[in-house]
């Protein structure tokens, strides 16, 4: 099949170009800018803006499915930056995709379009979207989530996967984050409870996608769905954040702050920066505080059986091989 794979150049949209080139497809890539080891790979470039809805026609005309996986991601930011690629981007793929006949459209969506802010242990899909949000992020992705789920019909066959806390060699969000601020001194452990997460390895999260587009079709059991994704094993927060920095040679975090005074700081940053118009992200922000003093693990039996998900690497071997590429100077 032709398939076009929207941020083909990132993390996880770079994984599934790979394992997507290794069974033979041939894949065209969206995005901004080119990226020569795309070129080596054989991949088709198409480069533009997702909230131009030309560039995007250009991209999906031609192509069996789309993987839509680009988007802007962040704590911190202008609601318009978000909406515009998110929101916008999204509407334009689906738009792209019915005029153009494109039949399935897979869609990275991610766990915190339902995190409220408290705590979610081992909730299923049917969590609802919160009523408010912490930050523009999950917010927009939300909206364009319901977007691509009420797309769905004869025509157009769509689904929704939403790994959570992917990770692994090349990682250019969560683990340089973590070990950027360990090395600055400006790692604190939020509160002392025990706190139990969910992490996806970047394979288990590509192999994912990859399934999901298998059993995509207008009528399937899976379309019009929404799914979590993770290694189905959750872990300890602060042990898995420790066990980063050990991989990375560094000291395992050592100081806390209550939970109370970093929700405090982080509506203290964001009223503060949006004051003075700061485009730089604050030190904490309430959606940051949220995440790192909550539990938030899912069941992920519905991918398992729906989509025939097998997290086939486990989170030990996975810090290994981050490990291993931190040890060689890489990320």
């Amino acid at each position: 099949m032709k398939a076009l794979v929207t941020g083909g150049g990132g993390f996880l949209g770079g994984e599934i170009v790979r394992l997507l080139r290794q069974r033979g497809d041939e894949v065209r890539s969206f995005t901004r800018s080119a990226y020569p080891w795309l070129d080596e790979l054989g991949v088709e470039q198409v480069l533009g803006n997702l909230e131009n809805a030309a560039d995007v026609e250009r991209a999906v005309a031609g192509c069996d499915v789309v993987f839509h996986v680009a988007a802007k991601a962040g704590a911190w930011g202008r609601y318009a930056d978000f909406f515009g690629t998110n929101v916008t981007g999204t509407e334009n793929v689906i738009a792209a995709c019915k005029k153009h006949g494109v039949r399935r459209l897979v869609y990275t969506s991610t766990p915190s379009v339902v995190h409220s802010g408290g705590d979610n242990e081992g909730a299923d899909e049917s969590l609802p979207y919160p009523k408010r949000f912490e930050a523009h992020y999950p917010e927009s992705k939300a909206v364009a989530e319901k977007a691509v789920l009420a797309a769905n019909g004869p025509d157009l066959a769509t689904v929704a996967l939403r790994p959570h806390l992917i990770f692994g060699p090349g990682d250019p969000h969560l683990v340089p984050r973590i070990i950027a601020r360990a090395r600055a001194g400006k790692l604190r452990r939020i509160g002392k409870r025990p706190l139990m997460v969910d992490v996806t390895y970047i394979d288990n999260a590509a192999q994912a996608h990859l399934n999901a587009a298998e059993r995509l079709e207008p009528g399937s059991p899976v379309a019009g769905k929404a799914y979590f994704l993770s290694n189905g094993e959750p872990v300890d927060l602060w042990g898995f954040i420790d066990r980063v920095l050990a991989e990375a040679g560094l000291p395992p975090v050592t100081r806390t702050v209550s939970a109370w005074k970093a929700r405090f700081a982080g509506r203290f940053f964001e009223r503060l920066y949006w004051l003075f118009r700061l485009s730089a992200e604050p030190p904490m922000t309430r959606f940051v505080a949220s995440q790192l003093s909550t539990s938030h693990w899912y069941d992920i039996s519905a991918a398992r059986r729906d989509l025939g998900y097998v997290p086939v690497v486990s989170v030990d071997e996975g810090l290994k091989r981050l490990g291993e590429r931190l040890r060689a100077g890489g990320t």
